[in-house]
């Protein structure tokens, strides 16, 4: 038979003995060689360990039947190389670190016991400090859609491996919408879990509690079945979140309530706005949505400003980031500004920084108002250039990025679910529509994106 490409389908037949999971990777590398060259979202291919891990899984499948295969039996999966994969050098985008990792981090571990196979990892620039795809050590990873156009960052290779349908799920991170802005750009789902939902172990928080790990897909039923894998606390987790009162499977399984959604009539950034084709896109999804019988009203939102908690999170943790890679003397010019900057900052300041947090978590609570869903444009503009970054100075690079995560950093440092769900295409590129739940809701999310790609 035919390999399937999405993730639920590969699974069901893996498990079932209609295919193997040799075969599902062999097809998957397959189509890595023919698409990467000319757009370099892996680092590393695991060529040889990825086919003895499916052979070993055929093996358990065979030997045990069905009920030995998970629920992503077989699956190619790629890693942002923020993730730790035992035997291998966890670079973070850059030269940093040189020994390879000595376990699995508590989600790859998890990926691998429900059946899922990694295939390879993926590009970002270093440390993941800019929503690009441009990476000084690993070469700059290029969109699918336009080459000449950015993917977005930091999860560049994740988004690029997805949309081109490399693999059908692919891991990354987000500490100011590193999952949202490329999956916008490249015309994918990427999921921002709500802070605490999935485990940061083997490290205890990062960015203190503004970054943590998702996943990219092409469905939002592939989506479910990743959150309910990855899901989940360890000891070492210093944000913890009560387990979801249902699976998430069910959530997309099943058509949604009648939501209320908000779609906020400007952006989170006083003074910013989104450029036409952006809001020509949006405003054509929230007309799907109302096709759709949910409730969206168009009204001005009341956002909390999260400015000076993000900055100061995002220094201090590249500060902790830095003092915890082998050779902090190798990281890039930019990076070791950043960290410098982090130095400065006292313990006091940050835990002021939390608690201001706080306040911002409590006021994208209160602009929900009466509304399930708040709604706005992930990215306020069509992607830039793929080397727009290149040649820049540390104060031009972070100028040119805060317009790009100016609708999405808040909901980091709030620490509420968000999705960014692809609305359209506009000049022949992707637009991505954000949608934010409730702290703990994710289910509401992925119901509405399989509603929307099914209708």
């Amino acid at each position: 038979m035919a390999i399937p490409r999405n993730a639920v389908d590969i699974a069901r037949a893996v498990s079932a003995g209609r295919i193997t999971a040799r075969a599902t990777i062999q097809a998957a590398l397959e189509r890595i060689d023919a698409l990467d060259p000319d757009l370099n979202a892996f680092t590393v291919v695991r060529r040889e360990a990825a086919l003895r891990e499916a052979d070993a899984l055929d093996r358990r499948i065979a030997a045990a039947g069905p009920g030995a295969a998970g629920p992503l039996a077989g699956v190619p999966v790629a890693v942002k190389e923020e993730y730790d994969v035992a035997g291998e050098v966890t670079t973070l985008g850059g030269r940093g670190n040189s020994s390879p990792a000595r376990a699995d981090c508590a989600v790859v571990g998890r990926l691998r016991q429900a059946g899922a196979i990694i295939v390879g990892r993926t590009n970002m620039p270093e440390f993941g400090q800019f929503p690009v795809g441009e990476s000084a050590h690993h070469g700059d990873c290029l969109n699918p859609w336009d080459p000449a156009r950015s993917p977005g960052g930091s999860s560049a290779g994740s988004a690029v491996a997805v949309a081109t349908d490399a693999v059908p799920v692919a891991m990354g991170s987000d500490g100011g919408g590193s999952l949202r802005i490329p999956a916008s750009a490249c015309g994918v789902l990427g999921l921002k879990p709500t802070r605490g939902r999935v485990s940061s172990a083997p490290s205890a928080d990062h960015w203190f509690g503004l970054a943590g790990f998702g996943a990219l897909t092409r469905t939002a039923h592939d989506l479910a079945v990743v959150m309910d894998v990855i899901s989940g606390n360890e000891p070492v987790d210093r944000w913890r979140l009560d387990a979801p009162t249902r699976r998430f499977v069910d959530a997309v399984d099943a058509p949604p309530p009648r939501l209320r959604i908000l779609l906020a009539a400007n952006a989170v950034m006083p003074g910013a706005c989104s450029t036409p084709p952006v809001a020509q896109a949006v405003d054509g999804l929230a007309a799907r949505l109302r096709k759709l019988d949910h409730d969206v009203r168009t009204a001005r939102v009341a956002w909390p400003v999260p400015t000076a908690p993000f900055l100061t999170l995002y220094f201090a943790g590249m500060h902790v980031e830095a003092q915890q890679v082998e050779h902090p003397d190798r990281l890039e010019s930019r990076t070791r500004t950043s960290t410098r900057l982090g130095a400065l900052i006292p313990q006091p300041v940050v835990r002021a920084a939390l608690r201001q947090a706080k306040r911002v978590r409590d006021g994208v609570e209160a602009a929900f108002g009466s509304a399930d869903l708040l709604m706005l444009p992930t990215l306020l503009d069509l992607p830039g250039g793929a080397q727009d970054l290149r040649g820049r100075g540390w104060t031009a690079a972070m100028l040119a990025s805060t317009p790009v995560v100016s609708n999405t950093a808040i909901f980091n440092v709030s620490g509420h679910p968000a999705l960014s769900v692809p609305a359209g295409l506009s000049q022949g590129l992707p637009v991505g529509t954000q949608l934010v739940a409730r702290t703990g809701r994710e289910d509401l999310l992925l119901a509405v994106a399989a509603q929307l790609h099914t209708h």
